[in-house]
């Protein structure tokens, strides 16, 4: 959750006093391990449930703090977005029936979360890695949630960039977009996993929990789509490392790294490296306002709450994080699990829970100094990979090449069961949770696969909005059926959720994929490329993809092109353009188009083309066939 009164470290006093009590932090911590002060023998599991917050037609809603107001229970907070919320689950002690007590307990919040979404406008709660119909006006400045953290951690990573947040992203699809904020951070939401560790253990286990990263991420994978493409198999991965990368050129000519990261090497001695290598690398952002100063609490004979250091670790996101805390009074350490996106539904995140904390607990005594035996960046590589190519990846895995289906079916899944057992967790939540991932395995669906497979066969007859729009709202209808993910069946067109496509804006129906021509090409060329694509219009672009005119086939269609090889656009084409904005709806832009009496409508952003409706686009919008619904 983090500290929300923050503020920006405006000056060298500033500066000073964080890393003061960021050093007597580390200090305290040192003093606290050597005195053998932090808890053993107690395993607690404990997890963060992140939401995505939709209207009634399954869009984003910015109604979090209403919602969040209606549902008054402290488990519940904001996150960085107004169409996110946050569920806090009691941590328990890792024994008997845990597991199907945390999934009795998740589906009880969820149902009141529900209830009070639904009395705030017909709001819906959604359980996914990325929400398919998130678009990118929905990540305006405006949504980010009126806290202090959220704004001033924007206005600071902002401001050291130096200019707009990047995003490229390149799977079976391409993705290039430049924003103004932080807020495509918000479009991940995960089912975070934190695991208590005892101090004489957790260096190897920590580890652990890097080398197993990639195979957990590729059966856990549930994040393909963004903004209507299909990138990685986990796309979160790449989206949430680009959302928060605030590093110019010359902080990667020397090797800086990213605040999102996977790590850099193994721990060999102490946990505390990972805590002193952060704070050689990044330097601190934000500051608080300090009343008490950490080695002098420990003098006085209390447990510090390393206030600078927890603000500083709330500023870095690694994929598995360490995490202080104090319960009754007495320290620990836990490794948070943060790449596990949320969904598909909440067996399938217990079914991840359980797999990954038995593997933590399975881990064999061989695999113990892993520094020793396995190179850093193979485990690096295998979780890149898994993000990638998800349940279809192959790992390096110890000298062999393995698929994960054969690695987790072959060797992790035995070691989560003896990790399960060694601990007295009921047979029944063992067999029930584990088989969930098995049967994941043997079917191939995983969340991911599911959403690719069903986006595949909805587009050979609806459009992108619709398509999105449908498998988000067949996820929440499976969702309540409480099913996980591989007895989910594939949506088809009978699945189609619709609204009235003539109130729609321009933005969820106009067709993306424009064919454009420059003034100086040939008037040949466009005629072909006419005939080619079967389109009646080309709109003339300048260099910085601004609309400059358009030409037609009504334009061209009276000159005798073998008697002139050499006419260029600009000699015929139309420079009084008639345009709309994304923001135009469907109604009003057919008006146009007949009191115009032209047969396309150009749509700019900001003077930039970024699609077109066409008179074959209004048909399909007022008289669909099928295949064009």
């Amino acid at each position: 959750m983090g500290y929300q009164k923050v503020k920006e470290i405006s000056g060298l006093k500033d500066q000073q006093e964080f890393l003061s009590h960021l050093l007597h932090d580390i200090e305290a911590l040192e003093i606290m391990s050597q005195k053998g002060m932090f808890e053993k023998g107690t395993v607690r599991v404990g997890a963060e449930q992140e939401l995505c917050l939709v209207d009634k037609n399954f869009r984003p809603s910015k109604k979090a703090l209403e919602v969040l107001e209606k549902i008054d229970d402290e488990h519940f907070t904001t996150e960085l977005a107004l169409f996110n919320l946050e569920i806090n689950l009691d941590p328990l002690i890792y024994a008997g029936k845990c597991f199907s007590n945390m999934e009795k307990r998740l589906n009880s919040l969820l149902k009141k979360a529900r209830k009070a979404a639904e009395d705030t406008g017909q709001n819906k709660i959604v359980l996914t890695g990325i929400l398919p119909t998130i678009k990118k006006n929905n990540l305006i400045f405006e949504n980010i949630t009126p806290f202090d953290r959220y704004r001033t951690l924007n206005r600071i990573l902002r401001k050291i960039r130096g200019d707009d947040f990047k995003l490229h992203i390149k799977g079976v699809d391409e993705l290039i977009v430049t924003h103004k904020t932080i807020l495509f951070e918000a479009c991940n939401t995960s089912f975070q996993i934190h695991l208590q560790m005892d101090p004489d253990t957790i260096v190897d286990k920590f580890n652990w929990a890097q080398l197993i990263a990639g195979p957990v991420l590729a059966v856990t994978s549930n994040s393909p789509l963004l903004m209507g493409r299909e990138l990685w198999s986990e796309t979160r991965i790449a989206l949430f490392q680009q959302s928060l990368d605030i590093r110019n050129v010359s902080y990667l000519l020397r090797g800086q790294k990213a605040r999102v990261s996977f790590g850099s090497s193994w721990v060999k001695e102490s946990i505390l490296e990972l805590y002193k290598d952060d704070i050689a690398r990044y330097p601190p952002i934000i500051t608080t306002d300090f009343k008490e100063d950490s080695l002098a609490e420990l003098k006085q004979g209390r447990i510090p709450k390393l206030k600078a250091l927890s603000i500083f670790n709330g500023t870095l996101y690694k994929w598995n994080r360490l995490c202080y805390g104090i319960t009754g009074g007495v320290p620990h350490f836990r490794i948070e699990n943060r790449y596990i996106p949320s969904g598909p539904s909440v067996k399938d995140e217990i079914a991840n829970t359980v797999f990954w904390i038995g593997l933590m607990q399975g881990m064999p005594d061989s695999y113990k100094k892993l520094y020793d035996k396995i190179s850093f960046n193979d485990a690096r590589g295998n979780f890149t990979n898994a993000a990638r190519t998800g349940i279809n990846t192959y790992f390096r895995w110890f000298g062999e090449i393995i698929s994960a289906k054969k690695l987790i079916l072959k060797k992790l899944l035995p070691m989560a069961r003896e990790g399960l057992v060694k601990y007295g967790i009921e047979e029944k939540d063992i067999s029930k949770y584990l088989n969930i991932i098995r049967n994941r395995v043997e079917t191939g669906q995983t969340g991911s696969v599911w959403q690719i497979q069903s986006k595949r066969v909805l587009r050979e007859s609806f459009n992108k909005d619709m398509t999105n729009t449908t498998i988000t709202a067949c996820m929440y209808r499976n969702q309540l059926g409480h099913k996980p993910v591989h007895q989910w069946k594939l949506v088809d067109s009978e699945d189609c959720y619709s609204i009235d496509d003539k109130k729609k804006k321009l933005e969820k129906l106009m067709t993306t994929e424009v064919f454009v021509v420059d003034e100086n090409d040939l008037v040949s060329l466009v005629d072909k490329v006419m005939q080619w694509k079967n389109i009646n219009h080309l709109p003339v672009v300048n260099k910085k993809n601004e609309l400059i005119g358009i030409i037609s086939k009504t334009n061209i269609k009276h000159l005798d092109l073998s008697k002139n090889q050499l006419w260029v656009v600009k000699d015929f084409m139309i420079k009084d353009v008639v345009t709309v904005d994304p923001k135009t709806r469907v109604e009003k832009a057919r008006e146009i188009m007949i009191e115009k009496k032209i047969g396309c409508l150009p749509v700019l952003d900001n003077n930039n083309l970024v699609g077109i409706l066409t008179k074959s686009d209004l048909i399909n919008i007022y008289n669909p066939s099928p295949k064009h619904a």
